[in-house]
Formats: C-alpha cells, sequence, structure tokens
C-alpha cells in the first residue's frame, strides 16, 4: 500500500480529532453496517402468517356513518408566522456592531465578547480567544480562528503554527513580550477547523475592527485569507495579496498592511516559507522606516 502523503495524513489527524471533540469515540463494530439494506431484507423475508398477525394485533376503529352537517362559513387558513432567519444575522452584527463601538478600552472590548452570545461558534468553544502579546505594540498581526490548541489555551497562534510564526518573527526582531500584539478575525474556533461562513465573518468583524482602532498598530500583518479578504474587502486570494502593502482604514486612522501566507499552509508546503521570509524582509525595511 503506498504511503500517505503529508496532506492526507494531516487531514486523517484533522478528522479523527473533529470526531472525537463530537463524542463519537466508541467502535460498535469492526465493519460498517448498513442498516438500510437490513431493513429491506427483513421486509422481503416478512411471511403472510407474520403480516397478517401484525393486522390482526392492530385495533380497529370503530365505523360511524357520517351525518349531513349544515354548511358553515369557510374559515380562512392560520398564517404561519415567517422565521427571520434571514435577518438575524443582520440584526446579531447590529448587535456585535453597537458592543464594539460602546468599548473604549481593550478590556471593555474583551468583556463585550466574553459577553456577546450572538454567534453561535461561541457555543461550542472552549474559551474566547481575544489576544496575547504586548497591548500597544507597534506590530499588529491578525489570524483567521483558532484551532483545538488556542481554544484549550485561550490565546491565539500557540500550537505547530503559532510555534512557526515565533520562530519567523524572531528573525526580524519580532516576539510577542517586546513589540508584537496578536489576535483573530474570529474569537471562537469552528468546529473541526473549518472555514468560517460569512455570517460569523460579519459577526465578528465588527470586534476584530474595532480591536485593531483601540491597539492602534504602525503596521498591521494580516495572517491568512479569512483576515486578509475580510479586513482589505476584497475577494483576491491570499496567494496573490502577499508581497504587496496594503492600507487599512478605519474612521480617521490609515495603517499600512501586509498580507501573508499561512504558518499552517508552510508547514503543508514547505517550499512557500521563501515567500514568507521575502515578505517578512519587507516588514522589517518599513518598520525600519517608522521608528
Amino acid at each position: 500500500m503506498p504511503a500517505k502523503s503529508p496532506e492526507t495524513r494531516l487531514g486523517l489527524i484533522d478528522a479523527m480529532r473533529a470526531h472525537f471533540e463530537a463524542g463519537c469515540t466508541e467502535v460498535l463494530s469492526d465493519q460498517p453496517v448498513n442498516h438500510f439494506a437490513a431493513e429491506i431484507q427483513q421486509a422481503e423475508t416478512a411471511t403472510p402468517s407474520m403480516i397478517q398477525g401484525s393486522m390482526q394485533e392492530a385495533p380497529q376503529a370503530d365505523i360511524v356513518t357520517a351525518q349531513p352537517q349544515p354548511a358553515e362559513t369557510p374559515i380562512a387558513p392560520a398564517t404561519m408566522p415567517v422565521m427571520p432567519n434571514s435577518d438575524e444575522p443582520a440584526a446579531g452584527a447590529a448587535d456585535s456592531q453597537n458592543l464594539a463601538a460602546a468599548a473604549d478600552s481593550l478590556s471593555a472590548l474583551k468583556q463585550a465578547m466574553q459577553g456577546f452570545e450572538g454567534c453561535a461558534l461561541k457555543k461550542t468553544a472552549k474559551n474566547t480567544v481575544f489576544s496575547d502579546g504586548l497591548e500597544g505594540a507597534p506590530v499588529m498581526i491578525v489570524g483567521e480562528a483558532p484551532g483545538a490548541d488556542e481554544d484549550r489555551a485561550g490565546k491565539p497562534f500557540v500550537g505547530r503554527s503559532g510555534q512557526l510564526l515565533d520562530a519567523m518573527l524572531h528573525t526580524i526582531g519580532l516576539s510577542r513580550e517586546e513589540n508584537v500584539y496578536i489576535a483573530n478575525t474570529i474569537a471562537w474556533r469552528p468546529i473541526g477547523n473549518r472555514t468560517p461562513t460569512p455570517e460569523e465573518i460579519a459577526l465578528c468583524k465588527p470586534f476584530i475592527c474595532r480591536q485593531i482602532e483601540l491597539n492602534r498598530p504602525k503596521l498591521l500583518l494580516f495572517v491568512g485569507n479569512v483576515s486578509s479578504k475580510t479586513l482589505l474587502q476584497t475577494e483576491t486570494g491570499i496567494t496573490r495579496l502577499r508581497g504587496t502593502w496594503h492600507n487599512y482604514r478605519i474612521n480617521e486612522i490609515e495603517i499600512p498592511a501586509m498580507p501573508l501566507l499561512h504558518p499552517a499552509y508552510l508547514l503543508r508546503r514547505p517550499e512557500t516559507k521563501k515567500d514568507f521570509w521575502a515578505d517578512l524582509c519587507a516588514v522589517r525595511e518599513r518598520l525600519n522606516t517608522i521608528k
């Protein structure tokens, strides 16, 4: 049997992890069972006596002769209430927008997010992953969404991807302890590490925008597809966005932003580390001009 590729192995590990977290941890049989086929076979092997017996056991309804009834005024059918499914995301986004706007500090914003119940992702997450690093740092990194390690720790980028990110940032003199502040576009982990839906992104976007505004960094690094496309308001993918400086604007603030490949992508495709390194060199040069 040919060896599985790294991508296949990582996919299998993610699938097993998602099953485990969903509670699917018991093996009922060594082989899969098609219960639909079993029901069909049981119906085909039923004897006439079995069918007749089941009919005899069934209670017989009393036969009542219908009597003519006087004509009545027809009653209009009841109107079924319309569920406002399409309006719920908009209402939730309005709530998150109001909560974010009301927060006058990062600590107040964190409390508002911890009390926000408008995003379904929060119901399955262990923690609200708000931030890590130095508040007010000149460099702010915005990732996509927490993974399993981040959800457990309550901090962004602490798993394998985070360790690689820290190591590469260290090469240009950046660290969480001294000059980097890290947050995510989505503060709650999607089960199975799936990509957040457009509705989930819309609900959480006011929070990360306000977090950027309150932190006021000198440079922004958007790590991955979700953060880059969301905050730059574009449909262009990360592989085409990376390597070029963009301007992020919010109210009266304008901040240079560099989209970066996600470290998880580098782990799957090590040959792309050269692109990440080239972008970090551009970040280092830009930092030298604004110090």
